[in-house]
């Protein structure tokens, strides 16, 4: 772990087992906090934000996070390679969202803020004293964050967690999901070896243990909360913090639609579908539920069934491996038991379904799902409605534009989406009637550190990336003053 400025143990000796996703073979062990160390942790960060000049000093942050940056790149295949194991992700996931493109500027973006941002504006006049009184907005970092993330993508999380965070100049704990620890110790290391950051800037905390991690959520001392997993948790996180009054960042689950126009290009609907299949499925952005129109439904199922019965599952190392492992055994059960549910409530599996009883010897105790496709169902069914986070893609009908956004819109979510139409124009007034944070048209792509993600409804609170999520960091004051006559 990095707390206060050190690489250590837990107190207490505690370690915890990090196993291979793909395999179900143990990669190794990571140290484990236990009360005692997150308490020490956030000492630290509240020490170092209000007794250091890390906060005020624009200069040591733009040079801590240059150096970040190239420590990072010079380990950038140990920490490919790293991701594949610990993850489970597929090679080609490492060249996109998994790690390429946000060491591409996840760090470096924010890191130009720091000089671009308009960190004060004097409103105009004087307000109700007249012109000799002069008002000034200043923005003011948060103080000490708790950055909580989760297994899927843990890489591309952090660092547009921390970029942002540590540019506007707070201090952070962050806590890595347990399932992926290996990411964040080697940020915690290479901060600890290759940066100038103050000791207690940034504190890497691994821990299994939920009430440990719950401390961050329950402790003055910790400002905000910075979460991206489960809608479920994210919710216990802001009932946690209501307490202390904590800002909450929170980028939860979706089940976004692609919705599928009559007039859709036919090359582009089954690159589209197969997209729930990255990953495993293991994407909270992944347009889950594909609304089709009547005119293109039966064929576009028969079409995409088939792609999906042959898309490459198997050891994520391979190059042409698309369908990795689940993270977990309980979310394989998990996955299994939404397919088998759905199958009680009267949908028609048109492939998969189930596990794999033919994989390679040395991937058998990998917790490997089939891609599966899902119709007969309406939007009303649970497995339209619930995020299931598995290569399961569930195919609904529509009549009309009119249909399809009200069916987009039926969700409890509203984080992501897209659409295909011929007309730029038609596919551009569906994306703004659509109630999500994100939507691609015609495979147009929102992504990028300089973009604000995040969701609406039960898909979180606030923004991640772009000048939107920078000010998630930052609180304003209001300075009133009477300049010296001149």
């Amino acid at each position: 772990m990095l707390i206060d400025g050190e690489l250590v143990e837990a107190v207490s000796g505690a370690e915890f087992d990090n196993v291979s996703p793909a395999t179900g073979r143990l990669l190794g062990t990571t140290a484990a906090a236990g009360a005692e160390d997150m308490l020490r942790a956030i000492a630290a960060a509240r020490r170092a934000f209000d007794n250091t000049d890390w906060s005020a000093n624009r200069e040591l942050r733009k040079r801590c996070l240059t150096q970040l940056q190239a420590a990072i790149e010079a380990e950038s295949e140990e920490l490919r390679e790293e991701l594949i194991a610990e993850v489970g992700a597929p090679k080609m996931t490492t060249q996109i969202a998994q790690l390429d493109w946000p060491l591409a500027d996840s760090l470096r973006y924010p890191t130009r803020l720091i000089d671009e941002f308009e960190w004060e504006r004097v409103l105009d006049g004087g307000g109700l004293f007249g012109d000799r009184n002069r008002r000034t907005v200043v923005k003011e970092p948060v103080g000490v964050v708790g950055a909580i993330t989760p297994s899927n993508f843990p890489i591309e999380v952090i660092l547009n967690k921390l970029g942002p965070a540590l540019a506007a100049g707070n201090t952070v704990v962050l806590k890595p999901d347990p399932n992926t620890p290996w990411n964040a110790t080697r940020l915690g290391r290479l901060v600890a070896e290759r940066t100038d950051f103050p000791a207690g800037v940034l504190n890497v905390v691994p821990t299994p243990d939920n009430d440990v991690a719950q401390l961050l959520a329950t402790d003055p001392r910790v400002d905000m909360i910075s979460f991206t997993g489960s809608t479920a948790v994210g919710k216990q996180l802001m009932r946690l913090g209501a307490d202390t009054m904590k800002r909450m960042f929170l980028e939860l689950g979706g089940k976004s639609a692609l919705i599928v126009l009559d007039d859709a290009n036919p090359a582009k609907i089954v690159p589209s579908a197969v997209g729930v299949c990255v990953h495993a499925g293991q994407a909270c952005a992944a347009t889950t539920r594909m609304l089709v129109h009547e005119s293109l439904f039966d064929e576009t199922v028969s079409t995409v069934t088939a792609v999906f019965a042959g898309v490459p599952v198997g050891d994520p190392i391979a190059p042409e491996t698309i369908v990795g492992p689940l993270i977990s055994a309980r979310q394989k059960e998990r996955v299994l038991d939404a397919c088998e549910q759905a199958r009680r409530d009267g949908a028609e599996i048109t492939t998969g379904g189930g596990s794999f009883d033919d994989l390679p010897e040395h991937l058998r105790g990998g917790h490997f799902v089939q891609p599966t496709v899902i119709v007969g169902v309406d939007n009303s069914a649970r497995i339209a409605q619930e995020e299931i986070f598995g290569p399961v893609l569930v195919m609904l009908p529509f009549a009309d534009d009119d249909e399809a956004v009200r069916l987009a819109n039926d969700s409890a979510f509203g984080l992501a989406g897209a659409v295909l139409s011929g007309s730029y124009e038609r596919g551009m007034n569906i994306a703004r009637r659509v109630r999500t944070g994100a939507f691609g048209v015609n495979g147009g792509m929102y992504y990028g550190a300089d973009a604000p993600y995040g969701g609406y409804k039960n898909s979180g609170v606030g923004r991640q990336c772009g000048i939107e999520g920078f000010a998630q960091y930052l609180e304003t004051k209001t300075i009133g003053s009477r300049p010296p006559r001149p």
